[in-house]
């Protein structure tokens, strides 16, 4: 394959992972306002649903409101927002083969591997030892084509 393929690639890649996280990022969000909604539905339950399985739904709603209590959802949610949009970034840069869009791209996910070997080392799975491997290639990989352009 060429270089402008597997830039490609990589780029193709990086902007699913962005549109991905957008997506968990905006989920995350709107379950913040989640409140009025879940008001709703409770009460629906209670008056609707006074069956003997009315009660357990309930209690499990009521559950479910008090997991998902406080400010971590959005916390979590403006941290995907802002992984997203890196991503986004990268992915659109190293698309329009733009030196920038690959520095950008070298350096995330660079900075990124040494997370992801100390998440590895405390819990090992195939999948995460994939993730390091293809994410290590592609930095690899980045680095070779601007050492080539830069000669």
């Amino acid at each position: 394959m060429r270089h402008g393929t597997w830039l490609r690639l990589i780029a193709g890649l990086k902007l699913a992972e962005g549109i991905l996280l957008l997506a968990v990022a905006i989920g995350m969000l709107v379950l913040e306002l989640r409140q009025a909604w879940f008001d709703a539905l409770v009460g629906w339950v209670a008056a609707e649903l006074l069956l003997p399985h009315g009660n357990v739904l309930f209690s499990a709603l009521r559950e479910l409101d008090l997991l998902l209590a406080g400010n971590h959802l959005r916390a979590l949610g403006l941290l995907a927002l802002v992984y997203a949009a890196l991503f986004l970034v990268e992915g659109i840069g190293v698309w329009l083969e733009r030196r920038w869009g690959e520095w950008l791209m070298v350096i995330a996910t660079a900075g990124l591997i040494p997370l992801e070997i100390a998440e590895t080392l405390s819990r090992p799975s195939a999948a995460k030892l994939a993730l390091i491997a293809a994410n290590g290639a592609i930095v690899l990989y980045l680095i070779r084509v601007l050492r080539r352009r830069h000669a």
